[in-house]
């Protein structure tokens, strides 16, 4: 990369920056600028940083198989103070003063130190501290008075605009699976079809080839119940007490409708199975006219259509045979023409037939536009309004569902409920468990009565807060005899995680020379990370 494409994408970085943090960007960019205008002192690492990068999890939060890495306390320290003294203060009170090497520093931040640097003097360790800096200064901060499930119960009972974004979490209990999950994901199940990437049955222009592959897994996905889960009537019981701005769903069951959650409340922000639509003539059909179809392995073609072909009789006209041939059809080693052994016979391969339209049920596939709906009333009705946002079953991995939390006001509270948490975004309160059985508890500290078939009678629920974190609870919930149902990750072992480690805070044995800030930035170029990011997609967990 040349020098002044370095320079611009540096330059553009920075007015992202400031736009979102221009108070935390002044300090940031004196210091990426004194980097700048440092000689090389002939690292040719450029590409090894960048493949570095890619590598560290976003979804890591604390670097647990690192020797000398942050405690979870620390952590959530030097975090704190990245923000109160800037990073340049925060430099100098801590680099500059030898407290701690800027190798351990970067594991307050999720980051690993990279393996090629092992041995290193620590100053080389500083364009990833920058980019650690510059990730952490992105992200919403969390607002700080905000902690305990108390705090989160008492904000759901005084808010009266209530943001309720969901995920495929909110319908694991009854027995629909989510996407991404290990082993039990749906994407996880989908290697038998060959494909480079399980998402790849989601990409409309898959689905415009060869049909039937995304109609031989829409069998699974169909839903196949009038019932919803305890966490639907929790979202529902917001509407009816008059709290519930929108529900943004990213589920195409269309569940929320089965718990009472009406339209004008509800954003499909990936479409749902509720309708299908024509691909020739854009007729619309109930989705349950459908189902049958599709379970019974068939692809489902417009009754419009037909009735059109009927009045026109059956016309063939003599052709070449028709060509599978495409990325999709080459990677699984097939050649069939797409419907094929849905209707027609043998002979007519030979034959352009004028055939009906295929019904494709109406969930947003990669590569299709979001329903307008969506950004409409975010951006001109809801972000003004908005008084607290709830996220619930859903880890944010998926553009542009994933924007609506750090779009909206940083003033306005966020809690997170979901099995396991995540770190590309702040929320100021996490419960961590079955969702079911944290809204449950929510809903008791909040003095409502959610009844719900699915609730155990006398159901107990245990919470237990995780080391390090004052505002990470976990939850339990089981009925009396029986053993308790935890989330994936327990408490203890978090907690052992974090034992484990040096709880010291003087960093100086790390390092045996002292590093000036001036000496640290010495011959380093910083680049801006990048993050990549997924386009939208039918499904986000």
């Amino acid at each position: 990369m040349s020098d002044s494409n370095d320079k611009k994408t540096r330059a553009s970085a920075r007015r992202l920056s400031d736009a979102k943090h221009p108070k935390e960007s002044a300090n940031m960019n004196e210091l990426m600028e004194r980097a700048e205008s440092a000689q090389s002192d002939g690292w040719e690492t450029e590409s090894l940083f960048e493949d570095a990068m890619l590598e560290l999890s976003d979804e890591q939060s604390l670097v647990v198989d690192v020797e000398d890495a942050c405690t979870a306390e620390e952590a959530v320290k030097f975090r704190h103070l990245l923000r109160n003294l800037g990073p340049m203060e925060l430099c100098s009170q801590y680099l500059d003063t030898g407290i701690i090497s800027i190798k351990k520093l970067i594991t307050a931040f999720g980051f690993k130190p990279p393996t090629f640097l092992e041995g290193c003097d620590d100053r080389q360790y500083l364009p990833v501290l920058m980019l650690a800096f510059s990730r952490e200064l992105a992200k919403r901060a969390k607002l700080m008075r905000y902690n305990t499930i108390d705090d989160a119960a008492n904000l759901i009972q005084k808010s009266k605009n209530i943001i309720v974004l969901t995920g495929a979490g909110i319908s694991t209990s009854l027995g629909i699976p989510d996407f991404r999950s290990k082993h039990t994901g749906l994407y996880s199940k989908l290697e038998h079809l060959g494909l480079d990437d399980p998402q790849e049955v989601f990409e409309i222009n898959n689905f415009e080839h060869d049909p039937t592959i995304f109609f031989s897994v829409a069998r699974d996905i169909l839903p196949s119940t009038t019932r919803y889960t305890p966490t639907h009537k929790f979202i529902a019981m917001l509407q009816q007490k008059g709290k519930l701005l929108t529900n943004y769903s990213q589920n195409i069951d269309n569940i929320e409708a089965n718990a009472g959650v009406s339209p004008e409340k509800l954003v499909q922000c990936h479409g749902s199975f509720a309708t299908a639509t024509c691909r020739k003539c854009q007729y619309q059909v109930v989705g349950e006219t459908i189902f049958d179809e599709i379970r019974a392995g068939k692809i489902p073609r417009c009754p419009k259509c037909i009735e059109s072909l009927r009045a026109m009789g059956s016309i063939k006209r003599k052709r070449g045979p028709r060509s599978s041939a495409g990325p999709s059809a080459s990677r699984r080693g097939s050649n069939r023409r797409y419907g094929a052994g849905s209707d027609g016979s043998d002979n007519d391969e030979a034959y352009d037939i004028p055939e009906a339209g295929i019904l494709k049920p109406d969930i947003t596939f990669f590569g299709e536009q979001l329903p307008d709906s969506f950004a409409n009333r975010l951006t001109e009705h809801d972000r003004d309004l908005v008084d607290l946002v709830i996220v619930i079953g859903t880890s944010l991995k998926v553009a542009p569902v994933s924007e609506i939390v750090p779009y909206l006001p940083p003033n306005v509270p966020q809690i997170y409920i979901s099995k396991e948490p995540v770190s590309h975004i702040n929320f100021d309160v996490d419960l961590l468990g079955p969702c079911d059985v944290v809204v449950t508890e929510l809903c008791k500290r909040a003095g409502w009565d959610l009844e719900h078939e699915m609730i155990p009678k006398d159901q107990i629920i245990e919470t237990s807060l995780a080391e390090g974190y004052p505002s990470r609870h976990y939850f339990h919930g089981y009925a009396p005899k029986s053993e308790p149902t935890s989330s994936s990750s327990s408490p203890a072992s978090v907690g052992a995680g974090c034992d484990n480690r040096a709880n010291g805070t003087n960093g100086a044995q790390a390092h045996k020379k002292k590093v000036t800030l001036g000496e640290a930035v010495n011959g380093v170029d910083i680049k801006p990370m990048r993050r990549p990011r997924k386009s939208h997609s039918c499904t986000a967990i």
